[in-house]
This record gives C-alpha cells, sequence and structure tokens, in this order.
C-alpha cells in the first residue's frame, strides 16, 4: 500500500493546513527519469515528513503533486487515474478538478509531468480560491505551481533555475529550488527570514521501485531561522561530490552549508562525542572543534582552505575532509533576488 494510506491517521488532524507550498515536477524523455522538488512553511512538527506529502513520482511514467488544503483521498486518486487508468496530464487535472473529494476543487492545486507517450507532457490547475499570490507555470516537460507566495516571481525564478541550468534532471531541480530561496518565498516565514520550513528533492531512473527512488532526499525539519532548501543543497552536494568539500572517501557524515559572515551550518550526522581538528593551507591547527550534533553553528577561523580531520571520542579517524572558507554563501538573499 502506497506511503499515503500508511501515514493518513497521522495527518487526519493537519489535512486542511498544508497548503503554503512551491513545487515543481519534471521528466527527462532522454534519460527515462522523472522527477520533483518542493517546500512549504510547515514541518515534520505539523504534518509527518513535511513537504514531501504532496510526492508522488511514479517510475517510468511521471510525477504527481497534489497541494493546497492537501488531502490523501484526492492524491490517491490522482495516483490510480494515472496508473490505473493512464490519464495524461491534462487529462488528469480535469478529472481532478470534476471529482475533488470534498466538492470543492476551487482551493486545490496540482501539478504533473508524465513521459510515457515518448515524448514529455505536463500540466497544472490552480484553484481559484488557493491563497494569494498562487498560479502556476508549465513549460514542455515540468510544471511549476505554488500558492501563498510572496509573489509571482518565485514561480519565473524557479523556472529560470530550471530552464537555464545544463546537467541532469537531478541538478536542474535543484537549480530551480534555489530560484524560491527567498525569505518569506512562502509568506508564512517571512518573519522567521526563510523560504520555508521543509524541502525535498526526488528523482526517479528508469525500472526504480516506487519505495526505493534512485534519489530521495528529504529536509522534513530544521531549526528555526536555518535555511531547508540550503540544507538540501548540501546534502545534494554531498551526495554528488560537488560542494567544495572533498571527502577521502565514503560520503562524510557531516555535511557544511554556508551562511554569511564567516559563519556555516554543520549537520553532524555521525557518532558522539566526536571532534573536528581544523587545519589551514599550511598544515597548521587552527582549532578543535567537538561535534554535539546534529545541528551547530561554526564561526570560520580563517578564510581560505581548511583541511577537516574528523575523529570520534576514542580519537579514531572517521574521514578526512577540506572546506574552501572563500566560498560563496548560498543565494538565500542574493541580491538579484531581493
Amino acid at each position: 500500500m502506497r506511503r499515503f494510506a500508511l501515514i493518513f491517521l497521522a495527518l487526519m488532524g493537519h489535512a486542511l493546513s498544508a497548503q503554503d507550498t512551491f513545487s515543481i515536477v519534471a521528466v527527462d524523455v532522454a534519460t527515462g527519469q522523472v522527477g520533483s522538488a518542493g517546500a512549504t512553511c510547515l514541518d515534520d512538527d505539523d504534518i509527518a515528513t513535511g513537504a514531501l506529502i504532496i510526492s508522488d513520482v511514479i517510475p517510468d511514467v511521471g510525477a504527481i503533486h497534489t497541494q493546497s488544503y492537501w488531502v490523501p483521498a484526492n492524491q490517491n486518486a490522482a495516483h490510480d487515474q494515472v496508473v490505473d487508468n493512464g490519464l495524461s496530464p491534462e487529462a488528469l487535472m480535469a478529472w481532478l478538478e470534476a471529482n475533488d473529494v470534498q466538492g470543492n476543487p476551487a482551493i486545490r492545486q496540482y501539478g504533473m509531468a508524465d513521459l510515457v507517450t515518448g515524448e514529455a507532457r505536463a500540466a497544472a490547475f490552480t484553484g481559484l480560491n488557493c491563497m494569494d499570490w498562487k498560479g502556476h507555470i508549465v513549460g514542455p516537460n515540468y510544471a511549476i505551481q505554488g500558492n501563498i507566495l510572496l509573489g509571482e516571481e518565485i514561480l519565473t525564478q524557479m523556472e529560470a533555475g530550471f530552464t537555464g541550468t545544463e546537467g541532469t534532471l537531478a541538478e536542474k531541480l535543484m537549480a530551480a529550488m534555489q530560484g524560491a530561496n527567498v525569505a518569506g518565498a512562502d509568506t508564512r516565514c517571512l518573519d522567521e527570514g526563510v523560504s520555508s520550513r521543509s524541502a525535498f528533492l526526488r528523482v526517479a531512473n528508469p525500472g526504480d521501485d516506487p519505495g526505493n527512488l534512485s534519489l530521495d532526499l528529504v529536509v522534513a525539519i530544521t531549526p528555526e531561522g536555518i535555511e531547508p532548501i540550503d540544507v538540501l543543497q548540501a546534502e545534494f552536494d554531498a551526495l554528488n561530490g560537488t560542494n567544495g568539500v572533498a571527502e577521502s572517501s565514503a560520503p562524510s557524515p557531516l555535511l557544511i552549508s554556508r551562511k554569511a559572515d564567516g559563519e556555516v551550518l554543520l549537520k553532524w550526522g555521525g557518532p558522539t562525542p566526536a571532534e573536528m581538528i581544523v587545519f589551514d593551507a599550511r598544515g597548521a591547527r587552527l582549532e578543535s572543534v567537538p561535534l554535539t550534533g546534529p545541528w551547530m553553528t561554526w564561526t570560520l577561523p580563517s578564510e581560505g582552505h581548511l583541511f577537516l580531520r574528523l575523529v570520534d571520542g576514542q580519537g579514531e579517524l572517521v574521514t578526512t575532509m577540506q572546506y574552501s572558507g572563500i566560498s560563496p554563501a548560498p543565494n538565500t538573499q542574493r541580491s538579484d533576488r531581493e
């Protein structure tokens, strides 16, 4: 039975509150990959799995998002209409509008992209009574949708990130998410200075098991004031080895997300107690930082490249890393997005 049914009871008390969302569904006909990404100003404390509840990635078929006053019955119905009856994105939008489980499609928002015909197709629906700012953008192989947004620019910046990025579907989806990396993108989060509280990025390769996607990154909750898209980017970069942090062997249990003013956010997933021993490019020891996890803020001891030695409570080596202290901070408050 799909995940939606499994978490139904946990969601009953919150179904009507899951409404503040920006997201994208997309496919890549050349590779057969399908995927989705999104974020919301709700987290795992508010609703189980946070933003992830809206996502239904169906390997070899496409991806569906059901959002704005989310209810699991609409999501399950959308899945069944696609998998069992083969509805196209356009047909699914019409079916969902005509068959809303509560008879109130005007408060719903949907997006879908698929590739089952050998060509990409996409469609979206935004109900008239979704909360402003609301809207969607549909491209040849993607649909971007959002509600309770700072403005239309959140969606247009997501589109620019997706279409303007060369690379894999996952890289394009990550770039789309960075397009919404603006304080108050979901306006309920404006006072916290972040875009949202939870985020996800998921991609299925051809033949994937629906319950075990090739890429399934979920930031279900973050400390207050910490940008979940930055954390999502750090996890994505660590997985791809593209984050300016060079790892000596297996993926490190330490993720580093740049903030501002010489500070970084550390997410430690290894054993505790542990210690991070920091050296400069000449090999001089600068400091030792206890890793008490899972979240810490670290003030960089110097600019330039730093070498990090991570050891457990017995002094045994866990891994070594390099970090570039001169790399730019994530673009949460980039001047061209204000």
